[in-house]
């Protein structure tokens, strides 16, 4: 069973960096949590944090880690 949780944890590692290169490579930006905060990355790698207000307005701030 330990076997098949390391392959499974490979592919989905894998799977990982082949959707940022294609999206990296299309200009796209990609997004997830990280800390608990929302990050928007980029394709030039620049990350930004997404907050929305109280209002449910969108904004965006350098994130740092």
């Amino acid at each position: 069973m330990f076997e098949n949780r390391e392959r499974l944890q490979e592919i989905l590692k894998k799977a990982n960096q082949h959707a940022r290169k294609q999206a990296k490579e299309s200009g796209a930006s990609i997004y997830y949590i990280k800390n608990n905060k929302r990050v928007r990355e980029d394709a030039e790698g620049n990350k930004f944090e997404i907050i929305f207000d109280a209002y449910g307005k969108r904004q965006e701030f350098e994130y740092h880690e």
